[in-house]
């Protein structure tokens, strides 16, 4: 390789090459002093675990460390809580000092997503099946190490304060939400309860808890009406004979006739009658003993008279005798039983309509209770879960749950992150170098020619003897200088004024870079 040859064409190009460098140069200085400074304060946030171990007392916030700082950083990114959070620090105030347009909310958005940084890590290298502490660091970029420091604070703040609004919010929707389920389950519980107690009071008598009783009570009322029966049955025939034995014994219109419930006095008045009848075979009337037999039989049916007349009447008003009294009497314990067999009866049709209704309301029973129970053990169990969701607001109202604290408040730094100044510089002056030989190398590759002998063998096939090359005079070089330099220059020096008054009278070269990043994404 002719290094020689290549560094004579890079002499003769040197304006093109100064020209390149100039103009890259010049732009990485003025962006480099140009771009206004940015400051980033940060600050770090830890995730703390549950004070109070979960075997004791379990919160209701089940909401995982990561989980609940994606949701968090959600919230506080939304548009009304940044727009907000602009107005009331004045976080924009730099570019009504500076001129510039006021950017409407979407573009306030827009930046302020672009200017918080949220990201979460943990405290070290997590080995398998090591549980690691969650930690959140939270930073800011702004012109002011002020302004840097302020929000980076107001969004820790906002951070805590979701953090706590919304465990504290969680765990009281839970403790309500249970609240609600004990007291529908205890309207319920109580309806359960009362539609039991209603069947049970229509159907009191047919229950199957007084099923064996009534069983026993219905055949108690049996025995007792087989008695009535057999009562009735010995009172028929204790009439059927005594009314026999009235029509054989009763004599007409004797009032001293002999019967089985004939007084002593009719007694002996009949037996006196028989002796006298005896005596009156072989005596005659005026016998003593016959006469003495006559008045004792007087005085003895003046006495059967008196008790005759004394006696009770029948229906027709005729005195009744001994027999149709006893008959009377007789007719009315055959009333009596039959009323008591018909009320009997009455009752062991009752309870065996009862007894065959009992099956049936039993199912009903079950199926009532069965549904008591039910909700029963929803109950009991939404009361127990009430004690929990109690316990875990009180543990997240005492800040003894899950909670995120800070570690690490934001500070105002002391030197800015961006930009890199002097990065910027020498980006331009190396990207004007490389650009400034590629230009040279292009010019070269288009324009061609025979430049050296070597050139000659090769396009034209000749091996020349000797060659001369152009030579100019002083004055032709002299003037060659001046167009090519005072060119370069003129250039460079237009180039300058150009980015003066395009930053001066159009647009800061800061926002007009800025709206090209936009433009190109």
């Amino acid at each position: 390789m002719d290094l020689r040859f290549y560094f004579s064409l890079f002499l003769r190009r040197l304006h093109w090459f100064v020209l390149t460098v100039a103009i890259f140069a010049g732009l990485g200085l003025a962006l480099a002093s140009l771009l206004p400074a940015v400051y980033t304060a940060s600050a770090r946030l830890l995730v703390e675990s549950e004070q109070i171990p979960d075997k004791l007392a379990a919160s209701t916030v089940q909401t995982q460390a990561t989980e609940q700082i994606q949701i968090i950083q959600q919230r506080i990114m939304t548009r009304d809580v940044l727009v907000e959070m602009a107005n009331r620090l004045n976080i924009y105030e730099d570019r009504k000092a500076g001129g510039k347009p006021p950017l409407d909310a979407g573009e306030i958005v827009d930046d302020l997503r672009k200017r918080v940084n949220i990201t979460i890590g943990t405290a070290g290298t997590a080995r398998r099946g090591e549980v690691q502490a969650t930690i959140v660091s939270v930073s800011f970029s702004a012109p002011t190490a002020a302004l840097a420091s302020s929000v980076t604070n107001e969004i820790v703040t906002l951070i805590l304060k979701e953090d706590v609004s919304m465990r504290t919010n969680v765990a009281r929707q839970t403790l309500e939400f249970f609240t609600q389920e004990v007291d529908r389950l205890d309207k319920d519980l109580a309806q359960k309860g009362a539609e039991i107690l209603a069947f049970k009071e229509k159907n009191i008598s047919s229950l199957p808890d007084s099923l064996d009783f009534r069983r026993n009570q219905q055949a108690s009322l049996q025995e007792r009406l087989l008695e009535f029966e057999r009562t009735e049955s010995a009172l028929k025939d204790r009439r059927d004979r005594l009314v026999r034995l009235l029509d054989v014994a009763k004599t007409a219109n004797d009032p001293a006739a002999i019967t089985p419930n004939s007084t002593a006095e009719q007694v002996q008045l009949q037996k006196l009658r028989e002796a006298r009848s005896a005596s009156l075979a072989v005596m005659s009337p005026e016998n003593p003993k016959v006469k003495l037999l006559d008045s004792q039989i007087a005085a003895l049916e003046k006495i059967v008279a008196e008790q005759v007349s004394g006696s009770a009447t029948n229906a027709n008003g005729e005195p009744m005798t001994a027999g149709d009294i006893q008959l009377a009497d007789i007719d009315g314990q055959l009333k009596y039983a039959a009323e008591q067999k018909a009320q009997l009866q009455a009752q062991i049709d009752g309870l065996t309509q009862s007894i065959e209704s009992t099956p049936g309301n039993a199912i009903t029973i079950e199926t009532l209770q069965r549904d008591y129970d039910a909700v029963k053990d929803q109950y009991t169990q939404a009361v127990a879960n009430k004690a929990k969701a109690e316990t875990g607001d009180m543990i997240e109202a005492l800040s003894k749950g899950q909670r995120i604290s800070v570690i690490e408040q934001a500070t105002a730094p002391r030197t800015a992150t961006s930009p890199n100044r002097p990065l910027i510089a020498g980006a331009g002056l190396g990207g004007g170098m490389v650009l400034g030989l590629a230009l040279i190398a292009l010019l070269e590759a288009i324009r061609g020619g025979i430049r050296r002998p070597a050139d000659l063998v090769k396009g034209l096939g000749i091996t020349p003897f000797a060659t001369l090359p152009l030579i100019r005079t002083k004055g032709q070089e002299k003037r060659r200088n001046l167009i090519v330099w005072g060119g370069t220059f003129a250039i460079i020096a237009a180039f300058v004024l150009a980015l003066w008054a395009v930053h001066t009278f159009y647009m800061p070269l800061d926002l007009l870079v800025d709206r090209v990043r936009q433009r190109l994404g």
